[in-house]
């Protein structure tokens, strides 16, 4: 769980428990299944004995936290014209050159963050990603797909190349060919010596 030193919520601590406590029925070790949890098996005994967590945090508001003012001059930054396009880690150097120091980069994103201002800021649309139409065979031989395998030569460090144009609906290998080299340019069967060469 990777929860060490951090406080756990009543129901987390109660499910880490009960597992553990099933664990232990079904013949397991305890300090084993407290492992497996990536708990102390001090940590599990405290919780058994007092399940809510004892700390009441801190009391006293930190000296160099920001005021209403502070944060709110941290928003009108971020979200001004002249950094409204730009993320935190670039908003902090930029103001530097400038002779500025509103905050640091993480209370710029944790302002922002707590705000829900970390979305797209500017006037413009956010860029969006389609995703690729998926190609479906229906019957044989409608779509191909193909591949390179690298075949180790007798030569160290030489290597062969198997194309494999494949059927995608029976998934049978039409083709193969090998060459003794690869190269991404368009170009005639010539400009590679062909090795072998066989159509399915």
């Amino acid at each position: 769980m990777g929860i060490s030193g951090g406080r756990v919520s009543l129901e987390e601590r109660a499910e880490c428990l009960a597992l553990i406590k099933e664990a232990v029925r079904s013949g397991a070790r305890k300090y084993l299944a407290c492992e497996i949890m990536d708990l102390e098996i001090r940590t599990v005994e405290r919780w058994e004995h007092m399940p809510e967590d004892g700390r009441k945090g801190p009391l006293n508001k930190p000296a160099n936290a920001l005021s209403s003012e502070e944060r709110a001059l941290v928003i009108e930054t971020a979200n001004s014209a002249d950094y409204a396009n730009l993320p935190p880690c670039q908003i902090v150097p930029k103001l530097a050159d400038l002779g500025r120091y509103i905050g640091s980069e993480s209370t710029f994103y944790r302002i922002l963050r707590e705000e829900k201002l970390l979305t797209h800021r500017s006037k413009s649309s956010p860029r969006t990603h389609k995703k690729p139409d998926a190609l479906i065979a229906k019957k044989p031989n409608e779509i191909w797909s193909w591949d390179i395998t690298y075949l180790k030569a007798s030569i160290k460090g030489r290597y062969y190349y198997l194309y494999l144009p494949m059927d995608i609906f029976s998934r049978a290998i039409v083709h193969w060919e090998v060459f003794d080299c690869e190269s991404a340019q368009k170009c005639s069967r010539n400009d590679r010596k062909c090795m072998l060469s066989k159509w399915g």
